[in-house]
């Protein structure tokens, strides 16, 4: 019985494949929509080390716990500004690297 090689795929490709090329719009929002999950895990999960409510998070920084709630379920998007005044109330270190022309730039 002659044996049937197995095609594999990297990540990459079946992202082409199924929801489109980078750059595109449908590519470009699943890129938004995956970034936005996993910086609303990051944000409950610091939280939760704080050992802190999602209301007492929200009284540090000045919005409802309904904010918070959002920000971590990533239901709705943030500004920068609320991104980074979350974090600092959690007194969690953030840096944004920016890569130009294979020239790390680091922003902290």
């Amino acid at each position: 019985m002659a044996k049937t090689a197995i095609k594999s795929y990297s990540l990459a490709e079946m992202k082409d494949k199924y929801i489109g090329k980078t750059g595109t719009v449908d590519r470009d929002e699943n890129e938004y929509e995956l970034n936005m999950e996993v910086l609303g895990r990051m944000i409950k999960t610091a939280r939760q080390e704080r050992n802190l409510t999602q209301e007492q998070l929200g009284q540090l920084i000045g919005v409802q716990k309904s904010q918070i709630s959002k920000l971590e379920s990533s239901t709705n998007s943030a500004t920068i500004h609320t991104i980074l005044k979350v974090f600092k109330a959690l007194k969690a270190e953030i840096n944004f690297n920016v890569k130009l022309e294979k020239q790390m730039i680091k922003l902290a």
